[in-house]
């Protein structure tokens, strides 16, 4: 269930450590907690304003939390994942996270879908293991939370 991947970010966590955004963009704040388990994040997204006829943007994420090494890894790998994509990106993968923790072990069916998760497929495994799955899903939450409240979503 610990693979290389996931060791590896909950050692040296990316996007640990809560960023002051700065005053030209959008930014939310979310604070989640598996209530199963006790893991906690508080997470914080800057969103960077569409440019030139394009998408609004992730411009970073920062977090803080506490926890297992799945949900400490998996907030980091989505961190890295999500900085610099569009917001449509974000859901679209977003949703393939969720799929993939869905799969029971078994991955997706769609290859480009899964390659799309680069390092996040290493929690392929964490899905055949259904309490486990709040811990990898719980970064994702409150990034989500922190797009609504950030009122990047919004229109």
């Amino acid at each position: 269930m610990y693979q290389q991947v996931i060791l590896d970010h909950a050692k040296h966590p990316h996007g640990r450590g809560l960023v002051a955004v700065a005053g030209d963009g959008l930014a939310g704040e979310s604070h989640q907690v598996n209530p199963t388990c006790g893991d906690e994040v508080t997470l914080r997204v800057a969103v960077a304003p569409a440019a030139d006829g394009g998408a609004p943007t992730v411009s970073g994420v920062s977090w803080e939390g506490q926890g297992c090494s799945i949900s400490q890894a998996s907030t980091s790998v989505m961190t890295e994942l999500v900085t610099g994509r569009t917001l449509d990106e974000v859901a679209r993968l977003d949703a393939t996270f969720h799929d993939l923790m869905a799969s029971r072990g078994k991955g997706l069916d769609d290859e480009d879908a899964e390659d799309s998760l680069g390092d996040a497929t290493a929690f392929t495994g964490v899905s055949q293991y259904p309490a486990r799955i709040k811990c990898a899903l719980l970064g994702w939450a409150a990034l989500k939370d922190s797009l609504a409240r950030s009122g990047a979503l919004a229109g």
